[in-house]
Formats: structure tokens, C-alpha cells, sequence
């Protein structure tokens, strides 16, 4: 009886990740893992500035399903089968450690994506799948609503009783033709996980500056997300902004990416509390001068220039300070209004909003549900997480589950 030919298309997180899976499962089957580049795990690679943020630490599937602003119902299913908690124990078992960051991303001991991307091309290898590069697929061959196999750019075809999709996200519809042409929808593609461009920034002169929490909220809408936000010389960045763009994907996108955002730099503390401390501070040190004496943790640079903005010059002390440049200091501090233009996203680590359908996808198996055999994994599908190993996560978790399926 000839070998089950098992053909996966897409080298990345999720089409490895699927592959290996499948190779474990059916270890009869002849596994196939097609990459149209000359180069695989190219994302793994240079994800988290080169060091790969494989998972969250976050162990309960209710919890981790919450990070994420298109699919979480569907894969807080999928976590029953293989979750964070799975990531760390099955790199673990393969000699690789992960360790925790304050903040809840994890990354391998050695802080080099390379250990992630060598640790997933050697399993491939020790289970038996047959890696091709610089193979690009043209279409889908079906029988009867079945996979049949691929048809390769070279005009070649290749046969396969069962076929994984894990060719990642993509920022043009038509890239996603040749699924569509089986009778899948796909649902618009639209950038996720983007900064945002300010070009008439009141704060240029300070890239680099960093708040460790901010708030940062769409004006005359109702998102608003909380985190550290940079400074850059094009606008804002930092996890605050990059969550607020995730979770606020499709609206943005509609809105052609022209709205105004209005940051708080320390949500810890209320008006109330900002005027009572500026009353103390009137007490207590009548004769600082206000621009050098940076109140909420504010840092130094930053308070200069809010004060600037607020009128309140370089030798005005707290005991001379006017009512109307509190009111104003106040209202830069809770509510200062940036106009977004444009939005700046890098292309290496690109997350897109959008995909093939989930209502199409079989919640148990991955499989497609118009065409037997069929499966997706990873980015392909419109699911998508705010940053910190959550998108990584996805591919792990739906490229197990398509794998052990096929």
C-alpha cells in the first residue's frame, strides 16, 4: 500500500508547527512542507527585535482567549487541545527553556529566535518531513469537493490525500484568490498591530521618551487601551498604541487612518488628585520652578514640555502659578489631542485583521468545511492578537490541531 502523501504549504510558525504534528500523528505518511521563499521561518526569525516571543504566560484558556480582537471564541476551544501551557512543555521537551518576562511574554533562555527556528527545522527533520523552498503553489486541485493535490508555478502537480494552508497573512485581497476560487470568503484583510503616524506632533523633539502607562483612547469613540507608549520621531508606538490599533483594526482602517487621539500620560491619578497636588506643592515648595520639578511620574523631558504647552515658562515657581495654566497643564496631562494621519507598520513582523472566514473552519479538527481534507492554520485564517506571543500562539495551537487531524 503506498505511503499517505500529507502536504503542507507555508514554512512559517504555523505550517512547521503543523507539519511536525502531522509527521507525529501519522507516522506512515509521507509529509510535505512547500515554502515559496528561499528561506523558511523567516517571521520566527526576526519577531521580538531577533529573540521570538513564543507564548504569554498565560495558563488559564478563558484569560488568554481575551487577547484576542478577532478569534478568541474560536480558539478558547482550540486551547483545550493545546494551549500556553502545552508551548512551554513541548519546547521544553525538545531541550529548548523559555523563561518569563515581567510582563508576561516569553522568551528561549538564550534571547535568540535562532534556538526557536533551529528547534523546529531539526524536529522536522528527526520526525521525516520533506522540506522544498522556492516552490510556489497556483492552485488547489479538488475532486468531488476532496483534495486531490497542488499544482505548483513550475506546471508541476503533486498528489495528497490531505493538505494544510499556513501561507500567513497578507495586506491585498487578491493574495487570497486562489482560496477564494475553492468557495471560501474571506474577510477584508486590514493592518493590525501598527504605530501611529503624527505628522503635526507637538512632541518630535522627544523620540525616545517613554511613559510606562499610558492611556490612549479614540476620540469620539469608545476604544481605549492602557500600556507604555513611546515617543518616535513619526508619532506613537509602544504596547498601548499597538493594542489600541489591534483591537481597533476595521474602524481605523475605515476611517482611512485620519482621527484624533487623546493620551492620558498617568491614568493613576484623577483631575481631583491632579489639582490637590498642585495645591500641595504650592505649600510645600513655593519656590521650585514648576518646569523642573516633574510631578506623576512624569519624565522630565516630557513635563518640560507640557508645561510649555501649558504657558507656564522656564523661571515661573509653584506659589506664582494662575489658575488658567493649571486648567491647561491638567487638560495636556488627561486628555492631549494628537492628529493621526497614516499609520507605520513593519512589514517583516505584519499582522493582518482578516482571512479565511472561521465560520468556515471546523472548531474541533481545523478542517475546511466545504472541501474534505482541507485544512488552515496560523495567520491565513482572521484571527488575529494584540502583541506579546499571542499571534505566535495561534500558530502553534491551530497548526498542532490541523496537523494531529490530517
Amino acid at each position: 500500500m503506498s505511503k499517505k502523501n500529507i502536504i503542507v504549504i507555508g514554512a512559517g510558525a504555523a505550517g512547521y508547527f503543523g507539519a511536525i504534528s502531522a509527521a507525529e500523528s501519522n507516522p506512515d505518511a509521507k509529509i510535505t512542507l512547500l515554502e515559496k521563499n528561499r528561506t523558511v521561518l523567516n517571521k520566527v526569525r526576526i519577531s521580538g527585535g531577533g529573540r521570538c516571543n513564543v507564548t504569554h504566560a498565560c495558563f488559564d484558556n478563558k484569560q488568554l482567549a481575551k487577547f484576542y480582537p478577532r478569534g478568541g471564541s474560536f480558539l478558547k476551544n482550540l486551547f483545550t487541545q493545546f494551549n500556553a501551557k502545552n508551548t512551554v512543555e513541548w519546547f521544553e521537551k525538545q531541550g529548548v527553556t523559555l523563561k518569563t518576562e515581567p510582563d508576561g511574554r516569553m522568551f528561549p533562555d538564550t534571547d535568540s529566535s535562532e534556538t526557536i527556528a533551529s528547534c523546529l527545522e531539526e524536529k522536522a527533520k528527526k520526525v521525516g518531513v520533506k522540506v522544498i523552498t522556492s516552490t510556489g503553489v497556483k492552485a488547489i486541485l479538488t475532486n468531488e469537493k476532496t483534495v486531490t493535490g497542488v499544482e505548483l508555478l513550475s506546471g508541476e502537480t503533486l498528489p495528497c490525500e490531505a493538505l494544510l494552508i499556513t501561507t500567513g497573512g497578507n495586506p491585498q485581497k487578491t493574495a487570497y484568490q486562489w482560496l477564494a476560487d475553492l468557495g471560501h470568503q474571506i474577510i477584508e484583510p486590514v493592518p493590525s498591530l501598527f504605530t501611529f503616524n503624527v505628522p503635526d506632533s507637538l512632541f518630535t523633539e522627544l523620540s525616545g521618551v517613554s511613559v510606562q502607562n499610558a492611556s490612549v483612547r479614540i476620540a469620539g469613540k469608545k476604544m481605549q487601551q492602557e500600556g507604555a507608549l513611546l515617543i518616535t520621531h513619526w508619532g506613537f508606538s509602544g504596547p498601548a498604541i499597538l493594542k489600541l490599533s489591534a483591537w481597533g483594526a476595521r474602524e481605523l482602517a475605515e476611517a482611512n487612518y485620519d482621527f484624533t487621539v487623546l493620551i492620558n500620560w498617568n491614568p493613576e491619578f484623577s483631575e481631583n488628585q491632579m489639582r490637590e497636588n498642585f495645591l500641595l506643592q504650592k505649600k510645600v515648595s513655593p519656590k521650585k520652578i514648576i518646569q523642573s520639578n516633574p510631578q506623576f511620574s512624569i519624565p522630565s523631558r516630557l513635563w518640560k514640555k507640557l508645561c510649555e504647552l501649558s504657558d507656564i515658562d522656564e523661571t515661573l515657581r509653584w506659589i506664582d502659578i494662575a489658575n488658567k495654566s493649571t486648567n491647561k497643564l491638567i487638560e495636556y496631562l488627561l486628555n492631549c489631542p494628537q492628529k493621526v494621519k497614516g499609520k507605520t507598520t513593519f512589514k517583516e513582523e505584519f499582522v493582518t485583521c482578516g482571512g479565511i472566514n472561521l465560520a468556515e473552519v471546523n472548531q474541533q479538527t481545523m478542517e475546511s468545511k466545504y472541501i474534505k481534507n482541507l485544512f488552515f492554520a496560523g495567520e491565513v485564517l482572521d484571527i488575529d492578537a494584540v502583541t506579546g506571543g499571542f499571534n505566535f500562539q495561534a500558530a502553534w495551537t491551530t497548526g498542532f490541531v490541523a496537523g494531529k487531524n490530517m
